[in-house]
């Protein structure tokens, strides 16, 4: 078997023949006239008119030998049989063809279209053009690219040798469309927020930061779609906005976190989390149908259903019943000993993150899809306080399989209760907590002007991979990758 520099060896050679005729083997023209789904569409009309058209794509395959030649094109959407025959083509262009072509070339064919004996839909060359010539070989077909690592850093030939690859994201872009379409149904303005910041806020999550040469200062990625900006466009006058775009988090990966990720964020002047439960339900099953025709999904071994109504399961209630401890009242030393207890090992010892980690015992066992609802204040900084107990906030979390797929609350909108919970964050970033959120007091100063009640909702690439049960960085296109020593 020769080595992959063997065959590039080779493969140069070959451009030199090109070279030798004044052929150049990556022409900026294509004479295609047809992608090959048009040609398979309209086959039937092609055969019988008898007409000549010129087709292109990538050969996937080639067999045969001596006078007849078969081989397999492929344009990204569709894969088409041509024939090439030595008494059609002539002998010159058909040993050209014989002594230029690779597996991996882009051609186009000139040919008319006819039905094999076998009953496979096929072109018969009359004229060919080199369209690209490729230097390297194309991954075995039934082997394809094994190594993930390498899988990731050459997604081109992943996704070429993996339809089922190809499929998801085309789904993914239809995820995103559907959710799209309801918005903009329900009345929603998309729009586009800064992904630089002075201050990160809307999540809790360490940032990346990089500095603004003209303005001489440090900045920020965002870490969510521009929660405190949106808000502000409510205060404006907008009802109801929403954007979908990338944020960026300084965090460890795993199957469910990458650095880089797409989110939907919208606001919803003059609703409540209790109406924003609902709307949400219907959109994401709505979005689920359009994106992959079905309700009922296998997530992490899990059965799940979305079609029912989502059932309605409380924050503090559920740790009590599956942990005996109330995360309202409890102190940190009691959250320490009773994570030490069931075996959690946890980062940091304020109050914040430790009720967390106790939920995040809790999460893991719930299969859903559940509403989770009364979220702790101390876990929530940008939702409204409940009236029943100021202790607990109006926010709620899809949770699937055992994690939390969406965020959504009331918005906080009195602008003296947001002031002190910036100033909770603001000590916890004293104490070297990296994830609190930074207090942005240009917001509080938007909230004093007035921001109608309204309700944020939040979901991302997370939800989709869960619905098509793939680690998150499996349904990235390009997921970052550290340089090849």
């Amino acid at each position: 078997m020769s080595s992959i520099d063997e065959i590039r060896d080779a493969r140069i050679k070959k451009l030199g023949l090109f070279k030798e005729k004044g052929i150049n083997p990556y022409p900026a023209e294509s004479k295609r006239e047809l992608t090959l789904k048009e040609v398979v569409e309209s086959f039937e009309q092609l055969e019988n008119s008898k007409e000549i058209k010129w087709i292109a794509g990538r050969i996937m395959s080639i067999r045969g030998q001596g006078a007849i030649i078969f081989i397999t094109l492929y344009d990204g959407t569709e894969k088409f049989q041509g024939l090439l025959k030595k008494d059609v083509l002539g002998d010159e262009k058909f040993n050209f063809w014989n002594g230029v072509v690779d597996i991996g070339d882009f051609v186009e064919i000139q040919g008319a279209f006819f039905t094999t004996k076998r009953g496979e839909k096929t072109i018969e060359a009359k004229d060919w053009v080199m369209l690209s010539k490729s230097l390297r070989p194309l991954p075995e077909k039934w082997h394809g690219l094994q190594d993930v690592e390498e899988r990731f850093r050459k997604r081109y030939l992943d996704i070429l040798m993996n339809p089922e690859l190809k499929d998801l994201f085309e789904k993914k872009a239809k995820f995103w469309d559907a959710t799209r379409n309801f918005l903009r149904r329900e009345n929603f303005l998309e729009v586009e927020t800064p992904t630089l910041e002075v201050t990160t806020g809307g999540a809790e999550a360490r940032p990346f930061k990089t500095h603004h040469n003209d303005f001489d200062m440090d900045v920020y990625m965002r870490i969510s779609v521009g929660e405190l900006w949106q808000k502000r466009l409510l205060a404006a006058g907008f009802p109801r906005v929403f954007e979908i775009g990338r944020v960026y988090r300084n965090e460890g990966s795993s199957p469910e976190h990458t650095q880089e990720f797409t989110n939907l964020e919208f606001y919803a002047g003059y609703m409540d989390y209790k109406e924003g439960m609902d709307f949400t339900e219907r959109m994401i099953k709505e979005v689920a149908q359009e994106t992959f025709g079905m309700l009922k999904f296998n997530i992490h071994g899990n059965e799940v259903d979305l079609s029912p109504k989502w059932k309605r399961i409380a924050y503090v209630d559920t740790i009590k019943e599956m942990l005996d401890i109330d995360v309202l009242h409890s102190t940190e030393k009691e959250m320490m000993n009773k994570l030490d207890e069931v075996g959690v090992k946890y980062e940091g010892i304020n109050k914040e993150r430790l009720t967390d980690s106790l939920w995040k015992v809790c999460r893991k066992k719930i299969i859903g899809p559940a509403w989770l609802v009364d979220v702790p204040k101390l876990v929530s900084p940008l939702s409204k306080a409940k009236i029943e107990n100021s202790l607990l906030t109006e926010r709620v979390q899809l949770i699937l399989a055992g994690a939390e797929c969406t965020n959504g609350f009331s918005e906080l909108n009195d602008p003296i209760d947001q002031h002190e919970r910036f100033e909770v964050q603001r000590k916890l970033i004293a104490g070297g907590d990296e994830e609190a959120m930074m207090p942005d007091e240009e917001f509080v100063e938007m909230l004093e002007y007035g921001m109608p009640p309204a309700f944020g909702f939040a979901y991302g690439e997370r939800l989709f991979a869960f619905l098509v049960d793939k680690p998150l960085r499996e349904t990235q296109l390009f997921p970052l990758m550290k340089p090849k020593e």
